[in-house]
């Protein structure tokens, strides 16, 4: 098999991570790629591990979409901008696969959400998928081994590099600002908020903040439950949750985001129960934004999609400390 994929807004940090992995996949083919900005400029100028592709950028807009077949269509595009294409996808190739990156149809109950750890019965053979979100992969994948014993709202206290902030100017990535800073927002109604509310059937609080890292994202999260749970405990319920997922390593002390900064893993770990209310639990989960929490599950869900073995094209793909998957 031979996927023949169309990325479309490939400039973004995500894209920047995706395109190398999926010019590497054994079971892809890059068609196009799309960027308005950079039309007609070669991918390599831009994009690091692309130095042997000829291909240059196209600027691919809804209505020149029929110019541009494919079986997979991923949108990497700021939210508000997806439906456009997926519109014209619609009308002329109904049939393709669409991966959206952005948060546009996280919500909508005709489209498959691309969590491959929960959700890959439903991503098998599905046309539309909403990529998950960063903060949102980790919260969920954090709190979802005990969402049914949860008596209170869990608190989310989240911090990210400020590649989680995009590339379009703002106080968010702006270097000088985060200097020695931490900087709190959107500390009520975050998208991920309501995203992770809505996929685990729990409302959550979550709390995030951009630190003056470039990658990486670090989840502190505190449950009440509806009995006893010692650390030992926690940890083994969380090992045997996820001793089928490849990418999910379970540890007993604090994982930390250095040890995932370039991996396609999340690592969950530093499970710490109260003393004086031992219904009161504490974990971390940390993982790379630009990965897991997006380029890597594009991936995942291309696979599942097209009933190819999970880890097709991350397998042997090295990461960014020198080792593999």
């Amino acid at each position: 098999m031979s996927v023949k994929v169309v990325i479309i807004g490939a400039r973004g940090y995500t894209g920047s991570e995706l395109l190398p992995l999926l010019d590497g996949h054994p079971d892809c083919s890059i068609s196009a790629v799309g960027s308005s900005s950079a039309a007609g400029e070669p991918i390599a100028k831009h994009i690091a591990g692309l130095s042997d592709s000829s291909l240059m950028f196209s600027d691919i807009r809804p209505e020149t979409i029929e110019d541009f077949p494919a079986d997979l269509y991923v949108l990497a595009l700021p939210n508000g901008r997806a439906a456009e294409f997926v519109n014209a996808i619609d009308s002329y190739r109904p049939g393709a696969v669409i991966i959206d990156l952005s948060a546009d149809y996280r919500f909508d109950a005709a489209w498959v959400y691309g969590q491959p750890e929960r959700f890959s019965a439903d991503i098998q053979n599905a046309t539309r998928i909403a990529n998950p979100g960063c903060y949102a992969t980790g919260a969920q994948l954090a709190l979802a081994p005990l969402v049914e014993h949860l008596t209170a709202v869990p608190v989310v206290f989240g911090l990210s590099g400020y590649s989680g902030a995009g590339k379009t100017p703002s106080r968010k990535n702006d270097q000088e600002v985060l200097r020695d800073n931490v900087l709190p927002y959107a500390l009520v109604n975050h998208v991920h908020e309501r995203e992770v509310s809505r996929h685990l059937a729990h409302e959550i609080r979550f709390l995030p903040h951009v630190a003056s890292f470039f990658r990486g994202i670090s989840l502190s999260i505190s449950l009440e439950l509806d009995q006893n749970l010692d650390a030992d405990a926690a940890f083994r319920h969380y090992e045997a949750f996820y001793a089928d997922c490849p990418l999910i390593d379970v540890h007993q002390g604090i994982p930390e985001v250095v040890e995932v900064r370039g991996s396609h893993k999340v690592l969950i770990g530093g499970f710490s129960a109260s003393l004086e209310t031992p219904r009161h639990l504490s974990l971390v989960c940390v993982l790379d934004n630009l990965l897991k929490g997006a380029a890597t599950q594009v991936i995942q869900n291309l696979n599942l999609a097209f009933g190819l073995p999970l880890l097709t094209g991350l397998e042997a793909a090295p990461n960014k400390s020198g080792g593999n998957v």
